[in-house]
């Protein structure tokens, strides 16, 4: 997808190697974060135009606009995700699906389930004990609803 972002960059990093400060300082405010808008960028693929600098008055520092191509990811209601279980107590299970922290509560939990706190680490058990759940453990959740604010994503989840 293609995006813009500005860089603010100070007068210390003006000399040849000025487009490269421009290209770091890029990916490092921008990888990582989360707009409500397109959702987590995850990385910059390409960087199509670093525009020319504005000195900002008084200041001494530049603002250059950077048109780049980057790989996002925003989840949505219905979508069915592999998320890996960080956490696990009697209230629900924590995981990770890449950047995004999810929690799947115990409601969401299959009913023949239970949570087995004397064992260790804690896990849910299913009632013939086949099916365990436990940190490290890869699991398919899938999106019961999302919620889009200006600075990230909220989303519930069931099992």
């Amino acid at each position: 997808i293609s995006l813009e972002h500005e860089v603010l960059l100070h007068p210390r990093y003006f000399g040849p190697q000025l487009l490269d400060t421009v290209k770091q300082k890029l990916y490092i405010e921008v990888e990582g974060t989360c707009t409500g808008k397109y959702g987590f960028v995850v990385a910059v693929t390409t960087i199509d135009n670093i525009g020319a600098g504005i000195i900002l008055p008084g200041q001494g520092f530049v603002v250059y606009p950077v048109k780049y191509k980057a790989i996002v990811f925003r989840p949505f209601k219905g979508e069915v995700l592999d998320a890996i279980v960080t956490q696990v107590n009697k209230v629900g299970m924590f995981a990770e699906i890449g950047p995004l922290s999810c929690f799947i509560s115990h409601h969401s939990i299959p009913a023949d389930m239970q949570f087995c706190p004397n064992i260790n680490p804690p896990c849910y058990k299913s009632k013939e004990e086949d099916v365990i759940i436990q940190p490290d453990d890869e699991i398919r959740l899938k999106i019961v609803g999302t919620r889009v604010d200006a600075t990230g994503i909220v989303s519930t989840y069931s099992i």
